[in-house]
């Protein structure tokens, strides 16, 4: 398989939960009742597998190959999608923040939870659309065939060294949860 088909299918997950993100941070703005918790599970995923399995293969291992395949750093693809992983991160720890306090009974911190929910997922939809339309294609014709083998070898090491066995049948089964939560009525 491709590397960019394997980001692509972790892509897939991740929209579920931006799709969980989206419908539970509604809800609470319309005053449905939606646990703390929902938002700091979504953030443990983001944190672990968003962010911690999928950028950390774009970041250390794809990213890199296109570079070394002729990509410029500045004012590129690259450049853009490194910006929103760190865009992304801001609203993820903003989000976990506020509904830790909310939690802990500052209701206050809803709206700031609705805010960063909301903006990570804007900003992760799109940034998948520009990264399965263009980056990717780029990718599967720029890597040089030396590197193709290379990248795909690093995916296999990230899954099993770095991130563990089981961490995508983990958090595919978090995002499944998340999903029922947020369209579950209490």
């Amino acid at each position: 398989m491709k590397p960019t088909q394997i980001l692509m299918d972790e892509h897939r997950v991740i929209e579920h939960v931006l799709d969980a993100m989206q419908l539970a941070a509604d809800r609470l703005g319309q005053g449905d009742m939606i646990r703390p918790a929902f938002f700091i599970n979504a953030a443990l995923f983001i944190k672990n597998f968003a962010d911690g399995c999928h950028h950390r293969k774009e970041e250390g291992v794809l990213f890199p190959a296109l570079i070394d395949s002729g990509m410029p750093t500045q004012g590129s693809p690259v450049a853009v999608m490194l910006a929103e992983h760190e865009q992304a991160r801001a609203f993820t720890r903003e989000m976990k923040d506020a509904a830790e306090k909310w939690d802990k009974g500052d209701f206050s911190a809803r709206p700031v939870v609705i805010h960063n929910a909301l903006g990570y997922v804007a900003l992760l939809r799109s940034h998948i659309q520009k990264e399965d339309k263009l980056l990717f294609p780029m990718a599967d014709m720029g890597i040089k065939p030396h590197l193709r083998e290379k990248v795909a070898a690093e995916f296999e090491r990230i899954e099993v060294e770095e991130t563990g066995a089981g961490t995508h049948e983990k958090y595919h089964a978090l995002a499944e949860v998340l999903e029922k939560e947020s369209q579950a009525t209490i």
